[in-house]
């Protein structure tokens, strides 16, 4: 039993983080780089498109600055 418990914990040692499998596009690290985010439908309304993410996919979505 102890084997057991032993070999779970070291399989979650080796568990790879949410993520980390899917390539990092440029155009995605470019829009978070700036703080933007990325969205799959339209942006949010106090929101503006401002490039695409996820090699063309997706959406960059930046704050739309105060007047």
């Amino acid at each position: 039993m102890k084997i057991l418990c032993l070999l779970f914990a070291v399989f979650l040692l080796f568990q790879a983080a949410p993520g980390s499998a899917d390539p990092i596009f440029p155009d995605t690290a470019e829009c978070r780089s700036q703080g933007n985010f990325c969205r799959a439908a339209a942006c949010p309304p106090t929101f503006t498109v401002s490039g695409s993410c996820h090699g063309g996919l997706l959406v960059c979505c930046a704050k739309i600055p105060a007047q």
